[in-house]
């Protein structure tokens, strides 16, 4: 079984691959640029990626593809429609990350909430010692058991969410398609004009992108948080920092974009200086022990398929 790892890399370099490399002969990239993905991938059996855009066109010529297995549990850059037309299976890791991703959420949301970043800045900076005085309180910041959490994305890692939310004492509402569930349900707009923290969980799909529209962000609290960690593409990306810009919105944190890395283009640029503004590089699904569990999930993927088992299937 020939298997090519496209990228490496976004696994992290202290990854242990091996479970992978036990189910065949290995060839491993840290990156692949979309131009080089057809070369590296004509004589794999299986491809084994992350962030890669893998299509009719990066894949025209590996005729012997039988299985792409993507480390991660969506697989918005991978063309179904064309897998399914030339037989080639996809599996992804359904769960592996769900603690790890509620886990960054919930310190993002709460850092911005205390504005944690602007008092340790006035300590670090040495202001603090410079004062005279023994503790600042400015910006003043509220407790969370005071604010109602809004969910957008009722699966695991939304319920994981909210299940912490619940114990800090918030008003919990959770927007899903299933009606089923543990906590009060609410329409997308009610959500949005209700939420102080509005932490967003949704996977890209047709239906998805764009969901956090330019008028459901007007429509919010000016001093609501706004935390993504699913999909850039889910939100109007332009329509949240100019409501940080122009001071609708409370603060913003952001693990996800629409493209990755952004570049100085990209409207999130201009807000970077911004004290109410906590941006990080996709990194919440990446726990040591999320990322092991990926890994494992792959090598048992490959290791059902090739036993003929339906096992974490998507096409």
């Amino acid at each position: 079984m020939k298997i090519v790892i496209l990228d490496k890399s976004t696994l992290g370099e202290d990854i242990d691959l091996s479970p992978i490399y036990n189910m065949g002969e290995c060839t491993e990239y840290p990156t692949t640029s979309y131009d080089m993905v057809a070369e590296r991938v004509k004589d794999a059996e299986v491809i084994v990626t992350n962030k890669i855009k893998l299509n009719g066109e990066t894949l025209k010529g590996a005729e012997s593809l039988k299985l792409i297995c993507v480390a991660a549990t969506g697989y918005d850059n991978i063309d179904t429609a064309y897998l399914k037309e030339k037989g080639v299976a996809l599996c992804n890791v359904p769960g592996y990350s769900t603690d790890s991703v509620a886990q960054v959420t919930v310190s993002m949301a709460l850092s911005l909430v205390t504005h944690l970043m602007e008092y340790r800045e006035f300590v670090h900076s040495g202001e603090y010692s410079k004062s005279g005085v023994a503790n600042k309180l400015s910006p003043i910041y509220n407790e969370v058991s005071s604010m109602t959490w809004g969910i957008l994305g009722g699966g695991a890692i939304g319920t994981a969410v909210a299940r912490v939310a619940q114990a800090l004492g918030c008003k919990v509402l959770v927007c899903r398609r299933k009606q089923e569930g543990d906590f009060p349900l609410a329409d997308i707009d009610t959500l949005c004009k209700e939420a102080d923290i509005l932490s967003i969980h949704l996977p890209l799909s047709d239906s998805t992108r764009g969901i956090l529209t330019k008028e459901r962000i007007a429509s919010m609290k000016k001093t609501a948080v706004v935390v993504n960690t699913a999909r850039g593409a889910v939100t109007d990306e332009k329509a949240l920092a100019d409501a940080i810009k122009e001071g609708r919105l409370g603060a913003l944190g952001v693990d996800v974009y629409s493209v990755e890395p952004f570049t100085e283009e990209h409207p999130f640029y201009d807000i970077l200086g911004y004290d109410n503004v906590c941006l990080t590089p996709h990194m919440g699904w990446g726990s040591a022990q999320a990322r092991a569990r990926c890994v494992r999930m792959m090598a048992e993927n490959i290791d059902k398929f090739c036993k003929g088992e339906i096992h974490n299937r998507i096409v």
